[in-house]
């Protein structure tokens, strides 16, 4: 799992059937001080989390096929909380 900030929304007229009515989002993934690194990924949303937002990622396949319960789910990544608050501990 990983940190990122949503960046924004992506809509889309065509999607395959699983992913019919399921919101997909563009994160960025980010450390523990909120710094951007690596590229952006689209994944999808299941906490209703809105631009701007601390939310944490599952960014494996097998484990999003899991989450989704369907194992021939064609997704990688998924949004599974909206981060309050990070607290770094020495």
């Amino acid at each position: 799992m990983q940190l990122a900030v949503v960046k924004g929304s992506v809509q889309s007229t065509v999607k395959h059937e699983v992913l019919s009515g399921e919101k997909i989002m563009m994160v960025q993934p980010v450390d523990q001080k909120q710094k951007p690194m690596g590229s952006m990924f689209l994944a999808l949303d299941k906490v209703q989390c809105g631009v701007g937002d601390l939310v944490l990622v599952v960014d494996e396949g097998n484990s999003a096929r899991l989450i989704l319960d369907n194992a021939k789910a064609p997704q990688r990544a998924i949004i599974l909380a909206i981060v309050d608050n990070v607290d770094l501990y020495s």
